[in-house]
């Protein structure tokens, strides 16, 4: 099953009786607060326009009431466009018949969300499986998965348990196994680790890297929390009321912040943790038998090599082994320290 991107064209969302009548006003200029104040509408979301990578994960990153909850809930239309597209393989979601909206969201989609959403009624296996049941797969078949994906995320003996004898990380993991289950290309997570313990909320950012290294999900992940932004972002979106402030990879946001607001966000980032030798590889040839490392390694990473070797230069190389350029300590020292 291969994911394809996500397009989201020109997307507004007005909250109110008369949300077309405004959407011309809107992209004019017209002030979320104007709208409120002076006709009684509440906007969403301006003008968005987001390629989401198939087989990656795209971050959508915002305050409170940025509109990120909103955007998300767009890609399965759980809430309903004002204007604008969101197409995934050419079909646009936002004009998908009743039918056609059922099959996208039952074999396409799955989510994860914030509290969980178990059933209490059901145990481990039994909420596992819901996605397949709603598909309608026979029971053999849907239990041999969700057995396997329970193994996959840390609950192997843990299938007859209920959700209230479990622990908040767990119960999230019973969440992300259910939506694995369901064999869907898009997983959409709204928030889905913003309940869980400082601790848990890492080991469940690094049990979704892992499974997307061998998954390629069209992932789409909600979360006000830049760490974890630029932990899981192979690209980042960062909303503002309703309207994308900046879009790129996270080095990109770190080292290109697109205004003052970017910048208080990421000025006590560990820029060495987030900027990858990808980043900051200058097109060069290699250099002589200097030590050359993978251009997915962190300048943190590459710096702690580059002093295990003794050396002063990294030739930078592609997965596959070609070179792509090269980089010196002293470049990589002056990126750690935001010079770079």
């Amino acid at each position: 099953m291969t994911s394809q991107s996500i397009e989201i064209r020109n997307l507004y969302k007005i909250f109110g009786p008369r949300p077309a009548n405004f959407v011309e006003s809107v992209a004019n200029g017209m002030t979320k607060t104007e709208l409120n104040q002076k006709h009684g509408h509440v906007l969403g979301l301006r003008d968005i326009n987001i390629t989401i990578p198939g087989g990656g994960i795209t971050v959508i990153m915002g305050l409170s009431g940025s509109g990120k909850s909103t955007l998300i809930r767009h890609i399965n239309r759980l809430i309903e466009p004002t204007a604008g597209e969101v197409l995934y393989g050419g079909d646009d979601v936002c004009r998908m018949s009743q039918d056609e909206l059922r099959e996208f969201r039952r074999h396409k989609t799955a989510m994860v969300f914030q509290k969980f959403a178990l059933l209490p009624h059901r145990n481990v296996l039994q909420n596992t499986v819901y996605g397949l049941e709603i598909q309608g797969a026979a029971k053999e078949e849907r239990e041999e998965s969700a057995q396997i994906w329970i193994k996959r995320v840390g609950l192997e003996g843990f299938a007859n348990h209920y959700p209230n004898q479990l622990s908040g990380g767990m119960q999230q993991r019973v969440g992300l196994a259910r939506a694995l289950t369901h064999n869907a290309e898009i997983l959409l997570m709204d928030e889905a680790y913003s309940a869980l313990d400082p601790l848990i909320r890492v080991d469940m950012q690094g049990v979704l890297l892992e499974l997307q290294k061998e998954l390629k999900k069209t992932v789409v992940f909600i979360t006000h929390d830049l760490d974890e932004a630029l932990r899981l972002g192979d690209k980042i979106a960062i909303l503002r009321d309703g309207e994308v402030i900046q879009q790129g990879t996270p080095a990109d946001i770190v080292l290109n912040p697109a205004d003052a607001y970017i910048e208080s966000f990421v000025k006590e980032v560990n820029r060495g943790r987030v900027i990858r030798l990808s980043a900051v590889a200058e097109q060069t040839k290699s250099i002589g038998p200097s030590l050359q490392l993978s251009e997915d390694l962190t300048v943190e990473q590459s710096l702690r090599e580059l002093t295990k070797a003794g050396a002063s230069v990294v030739n930078i190389v592609c997965s596959q082994g070609r070179p792509v350029g090269s980089v010196s300590k002293e470049k990589l020292v002056d990126c750690m320290v935001g010079n770079g």
